[in-house]
C-alpha cells in the first residue's frame, strides 16, 4: 500500500470516528457505568434471590405500564417459584378466553400456561394513558439496549430533578442522564422503599434497580445458564479430543520415523 493510500485511509477513519463521536454527543446519552453481575463470565449464573426480588419489582412497579409478552407464568418456576406461588400470581390477572358454548368470549383467571397479562388492551390505550408515549415491552429490553443490565440500572437511577442550564424539557418529559436525548417520558419509577421485599432485604433505590435489571436479563435470556453449561461441556470435550488427536498423531508418525 502506498503512502498516499495509507494517508487517505487514516484521514477517512478519523472523519468516521469524529462523526460517530458527534452523533453520540448529539444524542445526549451519558456514559453507562460498568457493573459486575453474577451472570457475567463463562461460569456466571443468576442470583436466585435477586431474580425473585426483581420479579416482585416488575409486578408491583413495572407491570402497571410495561408488558412482558414473551414470558409465561409457568416460566417463574425456573427461577425458584413453586408451582403454587406461580399459580397464585397468575390468578391475580384475568385473560379473555372463549368462545363458550353460546359463542361468547369470556374472562377467566390466568393460568400457568398464559403469558404475562399486559396492562393495556392495545397500543392506543397505552398511549392514551401515558401522555401519548408508548411504554415498550420489557421482554427483550436488555438485549435491545447496548450495555444490557448496566444500561437498565443506569436509566432507573440517573433521573435529575432539574435539567442542566440551557436544556429545556418538552412537556411531560423528565431529564435522565443516560437515556438517549436525556428526555424520557417515564417518570422516575423507583425510590427507596418503593417495594417491601418479601425476603426482608432492605429496599433501597440502588437495590431495587439492580434486582429488576437481573430479572429483565433473565426474561431476555432465560436460556443463559443452560447455554453456558453447554459451552463448558463443549470446551471440555474439545480439550480431550485435542489431546486424543495429538496422541494419535504421535503414534502414527512414530512409525514413520
Amino acid at each position: 500500500m502506498t503512502f498516499k493510500k495509507l494517508l487517505f485511509s487514516a484521514v477517512t477513519a478519523g472523519l468516521v470516528m469524529t462523526g460517530l463521536t458527534a452523533t453520540a454527543n448529539a444524542s445526549g446519552a451519558g456514559p453507562i457505568p460498568k457493573m459486575d453481575w453474577s451472570f457475567d463470565g463463562i461460569f456466571g449464573s443468576f442470583d436466585r434471590g435477586a431474580l425473585k426480588r426483581g420479579t416482585q419489582v416488575y409486578f408491583e412497579v413495572c407491570a402497571g405500564c410495561h408488558s412482558a409478552r414473551l414470558v409465561a407464568y409457568r416460566n417463574l418456576m425456573d427461577i425458584g417459584f413453586t408451582e403454587a406461588e406461580a399459580k397464585e400470581l397468575a390468578g391475580e390477572y384475568e385473560v379473555q378466553d372463549g368462545p363458550d358454548d353460546e359463542g361468547e368470549m369470556f374472562m377467566r383467571p390466568a393460568i400457568l400456561a398464559d403469558r404475562f397479562v399486559p396492562p393495556y388492551a392495545n397500543d392506543n390505550a397505552a398511549r392514551a394513558s401515558n401522555n401519548g408515549a408508548l411504554p415498550p415491552d420489557l421482554s427483550l429490553m436488555i438485549k435491545a439496549r447496548k450495555g444490557g443490565a448496566s444500561y437498565m440500572y443506569a436509566v432507573l437511577t440517573d433521573y435529575h430533578e432539574e435539567a442542566p442550564e440551557g436544556i429545556e424539557l418538552a412537556d411531560g418529559m423528565y431529564y435522565n442522564g443516560v437515556f438517549p436525548g436525556n428526555q424520557i417520558a417515564m417518570p422516575p419509577p423507583i425510590d427507596d422503599d418503593s417495594v417491601e421485599y418479601a425476603d426482608g432485604t432492605k429496599a433501597t433505590k440502588d437495590q431495587i434497580a439492580k434486582d429488576v435489571s437481573v430479572f429483565l436479563t433473565w426474561t431476555a435470556s432465560p436460556e443463559l445458564e443452560e447455554r453456558k453449561r453447554m459451552g463448558v461441556k463443549v470446551m471440555v470435550f474439545l480439550f480431550f479430543l485435542t489431546v486424543l488427536m495429538y496422541a494419535l498423531k504421535r503414534k502414527i508418525w512414530a512409525r514413520v520415523h
